[in-house]
C-alpha cells in the first residue's frame, strides 16, 4: 500500500545486452567495486598529467526525488552496461542513469509513511546492488522502512515473483519482535545490500548518537535471503541466544535483553570460498555496558560465516566489552598477498581506532602477533571492565588513537600552555581508556582520540591487489570527550546516561523528557561538537582545533610487509585556520582537513578523494577539491573544483573509450548532487582496460 508506481522516463538501451558477460575492469558492478570491497579498477586514462583538466560531464541533482531537498547523499553509484544505477533523495528512491549523459531513465520511490517517517536511518542510503544471471537482471536496495524492494533493472518495475509481490517486510521473520511495534520499531539500514552466490545478505542499523532510549533495544541480526524468490536462508544472531556459542559472554543473562550489535556498513564475500565477512557494532549503549557484564560477543567483531547456511566459520573480538563506539565501520578488504615467501588469502579490517587488523580470511588466525595487553580499569560504579584487549603487532597504528600532551596544538608556545591548562579539566590516556563519572570539579569527561568519528568510518579504506597495498584516509584529530552522568533514577532502567561532553559536564534531561516506554533513558544533551568538526566537542582555541595538525591522513599500507608505505594530509588548510588571526604570521603547513566520511578511489596509477570541508580558494568561491595522488609516492597529482564536499564515495568506469568518474557532494545548504567528471574531447583519449 506504500508503492509509488514506476516512472519510466526511458529505456535504457545502452549496452543492456554487455551486462549479462562477465563483469569487465570498465564497469563497477558492486558498491565498492566488487565484491573484495577493494575500491579498485585498472584505468588509466585519466593520470597525473591530466587529472586537473577534468570536466563535468554531466550532473544529475536529487531535490525532486522525494519530499524535501536532500543534504546528505551518501551514495556510490554502480555502472553496468552503461547504465548507472544509484539511490537519491530524501525517500531514497532508486534511479537509472545514462551512463554517458546522466539522463533518468526510470526511478522507483517508495511511500512509507508513518513507517518511514519513524525510520532511525533516513534519506538516501549509500547504495543499492546488482545482480545478473546472464537472463534477468534485478536491482535491489532497502527503503529507510527497513523493506526490500527487488527491480527489474531494464524497466525499473518491481519483479513481484522476489517476496511478496517485489518486497520483503525485513521487519518479519527476524526471530525477534520488533519493539515497540512494526510501525515505529526503531530497525533498518543504510547500506548497500550485496548479492554473492544467488545469496544476498541484509545488516540492520539503529538510531545514530551515542544513548539509546532503554537497554532493551532491538537485536540487529545479519540474514542472508535467495536473490531469486526472497526467501529467507539463514540468520545469524549478532547476539547469541540461549545455547549458542557465546552467550556465556553475556553474564547475567544480559543477552537475552540487550540490543544492537548490528551490521550497518558494508559486508564482503569470497565466492570461491563461499565466505562472507561481517563486521559487527557495539551493543546497546555505546559509552556504558554496567547492565551488560562481559566480553559480550559479537559486539565489535569481525565474523566470518558461509554464505548459504550463515553457519559461523570464525570469528575475532576486535574490542572486549565495548565502551567507545568503536564500531567496526567500514567494509572489511580481502586481499591475496605474499608475507615472508607464504601466500595467504587474508582480510584487512580498517577501524575507527586507526589499527589494521589483518587475519588469514579461511581460518581467522593473525597474519602477524596479536596481543593482549593490559588496559586501565575505570572507577564508573556498576560498570564491567575488560582487563585486556587485542593490539596488532603490525602494521603501525595509522591514526591517532588515545590522546596525550604530545598531540595538543602547538603552533606557538603559548597556545600549548593554554591548550595544557584546558585539557587539565580532562581524563586522558592511550586507546582504551575508559569513560568517566563527569563531575564539576573534574574530570569533566574522558578525551578520546579513534573513537566515535575518528580513524576510517563508513567509507572504508581501498586496495590496489597488483601492489597489495591499502589506501586508507583516516580523521587524525577528531576528538570526542565522553562523560558520564547519573540520571533520576525514576526516569531510567539504566545507571548512566552517556554522551560526548564538551566543556561542561553533560546535562541531565528535565523530568519526562524522551519518556517512553520501558524506563527509557533520558536524551543526551547535545554536544557542543563532534570529532567532525573543529578539534571535536567544543574543544578549540582561539577558534583552532585543540589538537594538532595534520588532521586528516591518507596512508598506503603494504599487507605484504605490514608497513606504512608513505602517509600525507589530506585537503587544503581550512579557512578557520589559514585565516585566524592568531596565527598571523606563522608559516603553516598543509593540515589536511577534519572529517570523516571521506571515501578513496584507487586507478592504475592514482589515489583520488573529495575533500570534506568547504574551503575558498582565490580561483573558486567556496566549495571543496577532487584530489588526486600519485599513488607511489603519496604526491599531488591534480586537483578539480566541486561545489561542495564529497558525501559519498567516489567511483570510476569506461564508456564508449572514455573514462568517467562520479562522486556525490552535498552538505550545508547545497542539496544532494552526483557529479560526473571526464577529460575534455580534444584531449587524446588513450586506451585502457575496458
Amino acid at each position: 500500500m506504500f508503492r509509488m508506481t514506476p516512472v519510466i522516463v526511458g529505456i535504457a538501451l545502452i549496452g543492456l545486452s554487455a551486462s549479462a558477460q562477465k563483469s569487465k575492469d570498465g564497469e563497477w558492478p558492486s558498491y565498492a567495486a566488487d565484491l573484495a570491497g577493494t575500491r579498485y579498477r585498472p584505468l588509466d586514462q585519466i593520470n597525473a598529467s591530466n587529472f586537473s583538466k577534468l570536466e563535468v560531464a554531466w550532473r544529475f541533482k536529487t531535490d525532486s526525488i522525494g519530499n524535501r531537498p536532500e543534504y546528505k547523499l551518501e551514495g556510490t553509484p554502480l555502472m553496468v552496461g552503461g547504465v548507472v544505477y544509484t539511490t537519491a533523495g530524501s525517500r531514497r528512491a532508486a534511479i537509472a542513469l545514462d551512463a554517458a549523459t546522466g539522463e533518468l531513465l526510470w526511478v522507483h520511490g517508495e511511500h512509507e509513511g508513518e513507517r518511514g517517517a519513524a525510520a532511525p536511518r533516513q534519506l538516501s542510503g549509500r547504495g543499492l546492488a546488482y545482480w545478473t544471471d546472464g537472463k534477468q537482471e534485478r536491482i535491489l536496495y532497502v527503503t529507510p522502512g527497513y523493506r526490500m524492494i527487488c527491480l527489474d533493472a531494464k524497466t525499473g518495475q518491481v519483479v513481484a515473483s522476489f517476496g511478496k509481490n517485489g518486497v520483503v517486510d525485513l521487519k518479519l521473520d527476524d526471530d525477534q519482535t520488533i519493539l515497540p511495534d512494526l510501525t515505529t520499531g526503531e530497525i533498518g539500514l543504510q547500506s548497500a545490500p550485496i548479492v554473492a552466490k544467488d545469496t544476498i545478505i541484509i545488516g540492520a542499523a539503529f538510531r545514530e548518537g551515542m544513548t539509546p532510549k532503554t537497554m532493551r533495544n532491538n537485536k540487529g541480526f545479519v540474514r542472508g535471503f535467495d536473490v531469486k524468490t526472497g526467501k529467507r536462508l539463514w540468520i545469524f544472531h549478532t547476539i547469541p541466544m540461549k545455547n549458542e556459542p557465546g552467550y556465556d559472554t553475556w553474564l547475567n543473562g544480559s543477552a537475552d535483553y540487550t540490543g544492537n550489535t548490528g551490521l550497518w556498513t558494508q559486508v564482503t564475500a569470497d565466492e570461491q570460498l563461499g565466505l562472507a565477512y561481517l563486521p559487527i557494532e557495539s551493543p546497546t549503549g555505546d559509552y556504558y555496558g554496567g547492565h551488560r557484564p562481559g566480553n559480550n560477543l559479537y559486539g565489535e567483531s569481525l565474523v566470518c560465516v558461509d554464505l548459504k547456511t550463515g553457519q559461523k566459520k570464525w570469528h575475532y573480538q576486535l574490542v572486549h566489552h565495548p565502551l567507545w563506539d568503536m564500531d567496526i565501520s567500514s567494509a572489511p578488504i580481502l586481499a591475496d598477498i605474499n608475507v615472508n615467501g607464504r601466500a595467504i588469502k587474508a582480510v584487512a579490517q580498517p577501524t575507527k581506532q586507526g589499527f589494521l587488523y589483518v587475519f588469514d580470511r579461511v581460518n581467522g588466525k593473525p597474519v602477524w602477533d596479536m596481543e593482549e595487553r593490559p588496559v586501565e580499569k575505570g572507577t564508573v560504579p556498576g560498570e564491567w571492565y575488560a582487563p585486556t584487549q587485542p593490539f596488532p603487532t603490525k602494521p603501525p597504528i595509522y591514526s591517532r588513537n588515545g590522546v596525550s600532551t604530545d598531540d595538543l596544538i602547538d603552533f606557538t608556545p603559548a597556545m600549548r600552555d593554554a591548550a595544557l591548562t584546558i585539557v587539565a579539566k580532562y581524563h586522558i590516556g592511550p586507546v582504551y581508556t575508559p569513560p568517566v563519572e563527569s563531575k564539576i570539579g573534574g574530570p569533566l569527561a574522558t578525551l578520546t582520540m579513534g573513537t566515535a568519528s575518528g580513524g576510517t568510518n563508513w567509507p572504508g579504506a581501498s586496495y590496489d591487489p597488483e601492489t597489495h597495498i591499502v589506501y586508507a584516509y583516516a580523521c587524525n584529530a577528531c576528538l570526542t570527550p565522553i562523560g558520564l552522568a547519573r540520571p533520576p533514577k525514576t526516569l531510567s532502567d539504566m545507571d548512566f546516561v552517556a554522551g560526548t561532553a564538551g566543556q561542561e559536564v553533560v546535562n541531565r534531561a528535565g523530568p519526562g523528557e524522551n519518556a517512553g516506554a520501558d524506563s527509557p533513558m533520558p536524551k543526551r544533551a547535545p554536544a557542543a561538537g563532534r570529532g567532525g568538526g573543529g578539534g571535536g566537542g567544543g574543544l578549540t582555541l582561539q577558534g583552532l582545533p585543540l589538537i594538532k595538525p595534520p588532521y586528516g591522513t591518507i596512508s598506503a599500507i603494504s599487507l605484504d610487509k605490514g608497513e606504512i608505505v608513505w602517509q600525507i594530509p589530506h585537503g587544503d588548510t581550512p579557512d578557520a585556520i589559514r585565516n585566524n588571526a592568531a596565527l598571523k604570521g606563522i608559516d603553516i603547513p598543509r593540515t589536511g582537513q577534519l572529517g570523516y566520511n571521506v571515501g578513496t578511489l584507487i586507478t592504475k596509477t592514482l589515489v583520488i578523494a573529495g575533500e570534506g570541508q568547504r574551503t575558498t580558494t582565490p580561483e573558486h568561491p567556496p566549495g571543496a577539491m577532487l584530489r588526486a595522488y600519485d599513488k607511489a609516492t603519496g604526491k599531488d597529482a591534480g586537483a578539480v573544483y566541486m561545489p561542495a564536499p564529497q558525501t559519498g564515495s567516489p567511483m570510476t568506469y569506461m564508456l564508449h573509450g572514455r573514462q568517467y568518474i562520479i562522486v556525490a557532494v552535498s552538505g550545508g545548504n547545497y542539496s544532494g548532487e552526483y557529479i560526473a567528471f571526464t577529460l575534455p574531447e580534444k584531449e587524446e583519449h588513450t586506451p585502457t582496460a575496458q
